[in-house]
């Protein structure tokens, strides 16, 4: 057998007429060449090729034959005119126009063939009554037009973009989320219903906030207009220790009058949990700042290097001092 006509559907051979029908519907509205602008010389192919599965597949007699005997057993049947199918050309397979197809399943098809001539633009509208809404995040409107060119595709809507509020130890480290999705769908039988998705999304080490993860045609479907894509915006939760600046971790420490003079020792625990003995031997004086390099975030652009980790110091002065420590301090300093 030449062309697996059941894994260009992705569907099995016990699959059913609902199955076959659900497989195409979502194949050919995916490849369909007037939704592929950028890719369509491949849309073209793949459209035909979905096409041609799916007349085969859905005629009984043509299943039948495939089946048992693949492409060969196609080129057998009557030609067009004569009752039969439409293949019998001894050049192998001579399918019906991959666009009638379409529009014979779809019937009123949601790219507007037949409904409007050459030249002539149809201008589509949804209110977006479906209801769908992303996991909580709110209903989406969308409107699709044509662009005053003559073409009567539909629009796509703007992307339905959503905050992914992350903490600083996910950003990190990285990390995996899961996020529940409702939106609503057009069925095999152009009904809308309701469906619910889980998608995953990668976190990676060093992504700030702002970044984007697309998920494309994720959002509500309606009729006669594109699904938008679902957007999900990193954004950073408030920590208690760090703050992040650039590629840097910016901290804050107390400390005594005694230690900034005398020196000390602090202990830090990173994002990723461990414990960091970090000496200070300067003096603390005001706006002194500690550096400790290649302890700061991940850098997304450059993996395995990091920013550095930059320690600011409070200084606690003593309320009061008795008479004999003021004299030993002005001893000590010479005072």
């Amino acid at each position: 057998m030449g062309v697996d006509y059941y894994h260009v559907l992705k569907i099995n051979k016990a699959a059913s007429e609902d199955d076959l029908k659900k497989a195409y519907r979502k194949l050919a509205m995916k490849w369909h060449p007037d939704k592929n602008p950028n890719s369509k010389k491949e849309a073209e192919a793949k459209f035909k090729q979905i096409s041609e599965a799916y007349e085969v597949l859905s005629d009984p007699q043509k299943r039948a034959l495939y089946d048992q005997y693949g492409e060969e057993g196609l080129k057998d049947m009557p030609p067009p005119g004569s009752g039969g199918g439409g293949y019998g050309s001894a050049d192998g397979f001579n399918p019906r126009n991959a666009e009638d197809i379409f529009a014979e399943f779809f019937g009123s098809s949601p790219f507007g063939f037949g409904s409007s001539g050459p030249g002539r633009s149809m201008r589509f509208q949804s209110d977006g009554g479906g209801g769908g809404k992303f996991g909580g995040f709110g209903e989406s409107k969308f409107r699709t037009y044509s662009d005053g060119n003559g073409s009567t595709m539909p629009k796509k809507p703007p992307p339905v973009e959503t905050k992914l509020p992350c903490t600083l130890e996910e950003l990190y480290s990285g990390s995996k989320r899961k996020m529940k999705i409702s939106r609503t769908v057009m069925d095999v039988n152009g009904r809308l219903v309701l469906d619910t998705e889980i998608l995953t999304i990668e976190v990676k080490p060093g992504w700030k906030k702002g970044t984007k993860i697309t998920f494309p045609d994720k959002g509500n479907e309606q009729q006669n207009q594109l699904p938008a894509d679902l957007v999900f915006v990193i954004d950073e939760r408030p920590h208690d220790v760090y703050k992040w600046d650039g590629n840097d971790l910016i901290m804050n420490h107390k400390v005594t009058l005694a230690e900034a003079i005398g020196g000390f020792s602090m202990n830090v625990t990173t994002l990723d949990g461990r414990s960091l003995k970090v000496p200070v031997t300067d003096i603390v004086s005001p706006g002194y700042e500690l550096v400790v390099p290649r302890e700061g975030m991940p850098i997304a652009k450059e993996p395995g290097n990091k920013g550095d980790l930059r320690i600011r110091f409070d200084v606690k002065f003593p309320a009061k001092l008795s008479a004999e420590q003021r004299a030993g301090l002005k001893r000590a300093l010479g005072g």
